[in-house]
């Protein structure tokens, strides 16, 4: 800058940085603004901003011969405007020695001996607030860096904060953050040296920025989506036209999706329906009857899937169906087929009940499942790590621990590796079994064991223990890195960790506070509960003094004088036992969590890595396992005859009227009674075939169901098969 002699190019503090190549002339704006010596003499597009390039130059040559009292070299523009002070010094300068620069009328220039002050009343020089801008405290100080409002006796600000929102929201913006006034606002900041620019807001001349608000929401959210062109597609006039809430607006669904005859029925998404329910506002006599079409030319049309909203009915009622129809993938270039009935002697009658209150749809299970969506996303990522080498571990079911710690510690062992897993002690397992379901067999049974063995502490809810061989064999480290590798590789999750034992691992020991449901020792937990429940100072310190050998030990031991002393010894107490007293098998835990990054992931979604190490998986039912299973269907008009038997022989095992459980049709497909957290890979499917019975592919986790002619038939033998062949495989 010819002004100040600064290459700096800082907007916000000396303003916009101005070179002019064909003059050989750079400037900053506000050095340029406040000099003493200089006048608009032009038009606004005339030299700088008015500011003709001869009286510039000019300036220049008259500020060469003044001397900075600053910096104390030469070029110093700016003088001090109080009568007798003869002080000069650059704009930057001045800044550092927090001058005053008055942005408006004569652009006046204040030293640091006579700038203007704001007055403080007494009561006010004391104490701090919140800076209403940046919410950080700011100090009662009468400062350069602190400023306050003229027009609200609370609100206070830091310069830097305030001279930012200037910049950012212009003149016609700029007021108090408080009780928006702006003359008395403006005028006082003007005083106080804050540049407030003549223009608009940055956010109003921002192009298009508000182009999204134009934009009405169209993408059909319902989880099996229909539309062959997308979700995105949207045809007026059409069963494919976009419906969106009522409620919200901000969730959208094709008509044949949620089984919707026209545009003007009422349509409400799942959150806005569950929140309705929850205040009793939701009409329970509303009921959606399952569009079905007509067969018309021997041309079938589709059949179309109820909204994901579909609730359930009480078990006493009689079986009609209220779940989601599957996903349905037709092949062949199946035309969309309407809703065949079964013989009448084993019809399913497709009625939706109206919404149940409080039931599967709780707010708390729907937070439990949006959470571990996120995580099989998350884990979905980490496993990209996983390479196709193979590592192969040969375990013994009877002797799960001993055989997985060898295989886990054996050189060629590396997380990033495909595990295959070879079941030693199984006759009819001698080869190697690759597998997911041998693999996730392994997992559930070191799961189990893990939850059961003496690392850990507590009935359901467990705390890490003190196993002083195990610390000294490194298995808690061994026991983490378990854990990790079966969350990536599609094992169970853990499900079994205290709210304290995950806050330790994502939050840190020091940030947590354990509970007295956190002691897992019954003799420790009736010594804290003696002490917090003391009613009197005698018969506290009569405890303490029982036992004093254990608060010694603990280093807790100290006078008690007053009764409120107890509070703080059940706190230390219950610090050095649940947290302290473990940190050495805490921190080895947390390094083996750190395998395949997922500690990590853990401490950047705390609450979605909450819902699956803290909390056991989701009890299956005939909606999960109808969402879980893509269906399969050709151009044969009898095998959508068949999915109709499956979608009621699971409501059938649901209401107990079957001796096969969900566990157990989860097993003869894919060899795991529960979904990893991960999922399925491949994903679940369903195929009719002519076969006689019912065959569980593992390989590919796909079930390969018989046509029948009649429920009964099909309901018979999935029972029979089902059933003998996990017997079979248990014997």
């Amino acid at each position: 800058c010819v002004l100040c002699g600064q290459t700096d190019d800082c907007p916000e503090k000396y303003g916009e940085k101005k070179t002019f190549v064909e003059c050989n002339l750079t400037v900053h704006y506000y050095c340029l603004l406040m000099s003493s010596g200089i006048w608009q003499r032009g038009e606004e597009d005339e030299g700088v901003d008015g500011f003709l390039i001869t009286d510039i130059r000019k300036e220049v040559n008259r500020a060469a011969k003044l001397k900075c009292n600053i910096c104390k070299k030469k070029g110093a523009s700016i003088g001090c405007v109080a009568p007798k002070c003869k002080r000069s010094y650059h704009f930057p300068c001045g800044i550092k020695r927090e001058c005053i620069f008055q942005f408006m009328e004569d652009f006046r220039s204040y030293c640091w001996e006579h700038k203007p002050v704001q007055t403080f009343l007494d009561k006010e020089s004391t104490g701090a607030s919140q800076c209403t801008i940046c919410l950080d405290l700011v100090e009662h100080l009468p400062a350069y860096t602190v400023l306050k409002s003229p027009c609200c006796k609370s609100a206070w600000f830091h310069r830097e904060c305030l001279q930012y929102q200037a910049l950012s929201a212009g003149i016609f913006f700029f007021r108090c953050t408080v009780c928006n006034n702006m003359d008395k606002f403006q005028k006082e900041m003007l005083r106080m040296g804050i540049y407030i620019p003549e223009r608009d807001a940055s956010w109003e001349l921002e192009e298009n920025a508000y182009q999204d608000l134009l934009q009405c929401y169209q993408h059909c959210d319902i989880r099996r989506c229909l539309c062959k062109k997308g979700r995105d597609y949207n045809e007026p006039d059409s069963k494919w036209e976009i419906k969106r809430c009522q409620c919200c607006g901000s969730r959208g669904t094709h008509l044949a999706c949620s089984s919707l005859k026209s545009w003007e029925q009422n349509w409400e998404c799942i959150e806005c329906r569950s929140i309705l329910a929850k205040s009793g506002k939701y009409s329970r006599k509303k009921k959606r009857a399952l569009a079905t079409s007509e067969e018309t030319d021997g041309t079938t049309c589709l059949m179309e899937e109820p909204s994901p909203k579909t609730p359930r009915q009480s078990s006493g009622s009689q079986r009609n169906f209220l779940l989601q129809s599957p996903k349905i993938m037709y092949q062949n270039n199946l035309s969309p087929c309407s809703h065949l009935e079964r013989p009448a002697s084993n019809r399913v009658t497709m009625s939706l009940p109206p919404l149940m209150s409080n039931r599967n749809w709780s707010l708390r299970q729907k937070h439990l499942r949006e959470r571990r969506r996120e995580v099989c996303n998350i884990l979905k990522e980490l496993k990209e790590q996983v390479n196709t080498k193979t590592t192969r571990l040969n375990i013994n079911a009877d002797d799960i621990w001993n055989s997985a710690l060898k295989g886990f510690r054996q050189r060629n062992f590396s997380p990033t590796n495909t595990i295959e897993i070879n079941f030693t002690n199984c006759k009819n397992r001698s080869k190697t079994d690759t597998s997911a379901a041998s693999k996730h067999h392994f997992f559930q049974l070191l799961m189990l064991h893990l939850q059961n063995s003496s690392l850990f502490e507590g009935s359901s809810a467990k705390n890490l223990s003190l196993d002083f061989q195990a610390v000294k064999e490194n298995l808690y480290f061994e026991a983490g890195k378990m854990i990790a590798v079966s969350l990536v590789h599609g094992g169970p999750s853990p499900g079994f960790f205290s709210k304290t034992l995950f806050d330790c691992l994502v939050y840190g020991p020091e940030n947590v506070k354990p509970a007295l449901e956190d002691v897992a020792d019954v003799d420790v937990a009736q010594t804290i509960k003696m002490i917090k429940y003391a009613n009197s100072l005698s018969s506290l310190q009569s405890t303490i003094h029982d036992c004093c050998e254990f608060l010694a030990a603990a280093g807790c031991f100290r006078p008690i004088t007053a009764l409120c002393d107890k509070n703080m010894l059940v706190n230390d107490i219950l610090i050095h036992h649940v947290i302290k007293r473990i940190i050495s098998p805490l921190e080895s835990f947390r390094q083996g969590l750190k395998t395949l990054g997922i500690l990590e992931k853990m401490q950047m979604h705390p609450d979605a890595f909450s819902s699956v190490l803290c909390h056991k998986p989701e009890r299956l039912s005939a909606e999960t396992i109808c969402d879980l299973f893509s269906i399969h269907s050709s151009s044969d008009v009898n095998k959508v005859k068949g999915a109709d038997f499956w979608m009621g022989y699971l409501q059938d095992v649901e209401s107990g009227e079957s001796v096969v459980t969900f566990e157990d049709i989860l097993l003869f497909v894919t060899g795991s009674s529960s979904i990893p957290s991960i999922g399925f890979d491949p994903e679940p499917t369903i195929k009719f075939l002519r076969i006689r019975y019912p065959i569980g592919n593992r390989l590919l986790n796909c079930l390969e169901l018989p046509i029948t002619n009649t429920y009964q038939q099909f309901k018979n033998k999935m029972e029979l098969t089902i059933r003998n062949t996990l017997r079979a495989e248990s014997e």
